[in-house]
């Protein structure tokens, strides 16, 4: 998601979604990320050639713990005709702190009718074993800030190959963001990690350019 601002031009989201999140506009704007995701999986499923597509929706603590989260999420779905089993949300481990009972009720909800779910930022927050047996998950991430210096900290190589241990033995994927040379991927694929995201694969584009990517143009990245 960015921000293109008259004057600035485009605002990275590192800058504006703190201030979302102060105001509460993280919710309404949360609520049309949603939908528009749903759109396009909608639109997706009606070409052979991107109706296998899964998106990631980010949610914000403040957004989840909204008491209708999970009837809004699927009168959304209901409403765009997206298919839930290609609609993955990602939480963050920040809303685990405030009754966890309530979150797995939340997940599991939207888990019966086909959501899926990633844990992001994993390890940078409040990591808890008790807690991550009992989320119904279905992916782990790798924070960047493991990633960024894998390959000359032996401290973050440790960590990274301890979260794709972890996930593997608990029968989730485990995806590695901020992804951004050969060498971390390679270094990553050594320890068994799969799955990655980073600007060794593309920067942010829209719809359109990713399209054109996904039909084989790749030289353009």
């Amino acid at each position: 998601m960015r921000w293109k601002h008259p004057q600035r031009g485009l605002v990275s989201p590192a800058e504006f979604i703190p201030l979302a999140e102060e105001t509460g506009l993280i919710v309404p704007m949360g609520a049309w990320v949603l939908e528009t995701a749903c759109l396009q999986l909608a639109a997706w499923a009606e070409r052979v050639e991107t109706r296998h597509l899964t998106i990631a929706v980010n949610v914000s603590a403040r957004q989840f713990h909204c008491a209708d989260f999970v009837e809004q999420t699927l009168l959304t779905i209901q409403r765009t005709d997206a298919n839930p089993l290609r609609l993955k949300l990602e939480l963050t481990e920040s809303l685990l702190v405030v009754n966890l009972d309530a979150v797995i009720a939340k997940m599991t909800a939207l888990r019966s009718v086909g959501v899926g779910f990633s844990l992001d930022d994993f390890g940078t927050g409040y990591s808890s074993l008790s807690y991550l047996k009992r989320l119904p998950l279905d992916q782990l991430k790798i924070d960047r800030s493991f990633v960024h210096d894998i390959l000359t900290d032996a401290s973050d190589a440790a960590i990274s190959r301890t979260i794709i241990a972890l996930g593997h033995s608990l029968g989730l994927d485990v995806i590695a963001e901020g992804v951004e040379t050969l060498g971390q991927q390679d270094f990553l694929l050594a320890l068994g990690c799969r799955y990655f995201q980073g600007f060794l694969f593309c920067r942010p584009v829209r719809i359109e350019q990713f399209e054109y990517h996904l039909s084989g143009n790749y030289a353009d990245r």
